[in-house]
Parts: structure tokens; sequence; C-alpha cells
């Protein structure tokens, strides 16, 4: 039951070229950096993996991050609801040259398609699109006298998230906004990638703390001063 690893390296060592990657955080907040930057340095060394479905709030800010995987050229498509912030320079340039896929989600929606995935529920009916180039080709139904778009669940192969406190078993806490897309993503995940700041002994979380159950994490790795998206895209950093 012990769900721990050694590194971040060798939490991200499974995930293959062309899955269907979710990774947690709202902007900065609740990003697994060290998590994306591990996985980033594994392409750096091997060329995998590539072709990778990234699912996301939005495309990655400066040069670090998800934005630092799109512009080594880890990503064949985004689904997200931002994909242009305040600083998507990578997002950008790789769209306009025809080298990234995008598919754009309405953030209540994707928060939905994710939490239906999670749930076991394969599609739902929203008003949320209707008559918008986002409704094309999707089924249309009227419920009193309203009309409602389809959407389908959206699972992944693989989640990373970020959470505050975990333990051994793989229970996890969240810090404050840090909650967000975290754990409706580890619920819609085949195999869910967890760092955590503290790393405590099963027993330790009150029960009634536990947000994220360990049923669904399978991996669980202890990041002690975690960095911060908006921190590092403020001072420059490259990665």
């Amino acid at each position: 039951m012990d769900k721990t690893v050694s590194s971040v390296a060798a939490a991200v060592a499974d995930i293959p070229d062309g899955c269907v990657l979710m990774i947690g955080g709202f902007g900065g907040s609740g990003a697994p950096i060290e998590l994306i930057h591990a996985l980033i340095d594994r392409f750096r060394a091997t060329g995998s993996p590539k072709n990778l479905t990234v699912v996301n709030n939005n495309a990655g800010n400066g040069s670090i991050g998800i934005a630092a995987m799109i512009k080594a050229g880890m990503v064949g498509k985004m689904i997200c609801s931002f994909p242009r912030s305040s600083n998507a320079e990578a997002f950008n340039e790789k769209y306009l040259a025809g080298e990234i896929a995008l598919e754009l989600v309405p953030q209540g929606t994707l928060a939905e398609r994710i939490r239906a995935a999670g749930a076991g529920i394969p599609a739902f009916y929203t008003p949320t699109s209707f008559g918008t180039e986002l409704a094309e080709g999707k089924p249309v139904e009227e419920f009193e006298g309203k009309s409602y778009v389809q959407e389908r669940w959206l699972k992944a192969d693989f989640a990373l998230i970020k959470g505050h406190i975990g333990d051994k078993m793989g229970n996890m806490t969240y810090r404050m906004a840090g909650r967000n897309f975290n754990p409706l993503m580890a619920m819609a995940a085949n195999r869910t990638i967890a760092q955590v700041s503290s790393l405590i002994e099963p027993g330790g979380i009150d029960p009634q703390e536990v947000i994220t159950p360990g049923i669904f994490v399978d991996a669980l790795v202890e990041v002690k001063d975690p960095q911060q998206e908006e921190v590092l895209v403020r001072t420059g950093v490259v990665y």
C-alpha cells in the first residue's frame, strides 16, 4: 500500500508517447511544476514522451511548466479554456505554425467533463456554447423550452497533480486555491501521479480533511519546497 516513489524522475518514468495527460492547476496555483520539469528532462534525454494531448485550464506561461513542454515540442494537442493568457508565446508560436492542435472548452464545461469521467457519467447536457462554433457537430436537446448541448466525459491516461500533505497510502489534502482541478483529475485518470509538500505516515491526516483518497493516487513523491509558476515567470526563468 506504500505508494511513495524516490524522485520526481521516477514518478514520471512510465508516461508514454501519445497519451492523454491531465495536469492540475489554475494558472500557477496547484501546478505540479517539479513533475512537469522532470518530464521535460526525460524528453530531452530520450526524446520521449512526445505527441501528448495535455488537458489543463490554460496553455502555460513564460518558459516554464506547460509552456516549456510546448516549446520543447512534446505536446501535439491542448485541451483547455484559456490558450492565450498574459504570457503564452510558446503556445501562440506553435499554434500559428500549425504545430499544435487546440480543443477549446469553456471552463465550467471542462471541469464538468473531467468530473463526469471520474463519476462514470459518459455524457451530460449544458446550455453553455449553444449557438456557437463550439457546439458544432454536437447533439442538442431541448429541456423545458431551452436548448442544451451534449458534452462527453473527458478521461486521461495519466494525471500530474499537486497536493499539500499526503500520506504513504496516497491520501491527500490541498492548500487553499491549490485544490482547483487537482481532485477532479485524480479521479478521471487511469494513473495519477502526485507531488506533495509534506509526506507523512498513514493515519497522520484527519479522515475528515482528506480531499483525494488514496484509492485515486498511484504514485506519490515529496517535494518539500515546490516552485511557484508566477515567481519563475516574473524572474525570467527559462526551463
